[in-house]
């Protein structure tokens, strides 16, 4: 009986380890998602350098390159937060296009090195200029 007994404290032992290392683990590699009325509000805890994603939609007339950035504003309906893309833009990046950007905030700016363009989940083959030739 004091072997069984010694066994399972240490299967015990062995899941409680398992468990406090993932949670661990877990905490340091959050990433949040926050729309800029929430990013503004909680600009306070999440100081310069510290990563997080905004979702938004970018603000038409805003859009312009410069070199290999791409500067821009995103907004929720709320708030309006000035963007500085510093990686290449994809091809879908527009006016009026929802966005999921990760970065972190510099001074009053956020700068973003991913971007992910928010879609649905019906697809449209362009008519021309797509990936498939005109028939």
């Amino acid at each position: 009986m004091a072997h069984r007994r010694f066994v399972l404290l240490g299967i015990a032992g062995v899941i409680a380890i398992v468990v406090g290392l993932t949670v661990t683990s877990l905490g340091e590699n959050l990433t949040y998602y926050l729309y800029p009325t929430e990013a503004v509000s909680q600009r306070a805890d999440f100081p310069d350098g510290e990563r997080f994603r905004l979702a938004g939609t970018v603000v038409s007339g805003t859009m312009t390159e410069a070199g290999n950035e791409v500067t821009f504003d995103v907004t929720d309906g709320g708030a309006t937060i000035a963007v500085v893309l510093t990686e290449a833009a994809p091809d879908l990046l527009g006016e009026d296009v929802p966005v999921l950007l990760e970065g972190a905030w510099s001074g009053d700016e956020f700068f973003a090195d991913d971007v992910l363009i928010r879609h649905d989940e019906n697809y449209v083959t362009p008519e021309q200029g797509g990936a498939y030739p005109a028939a």
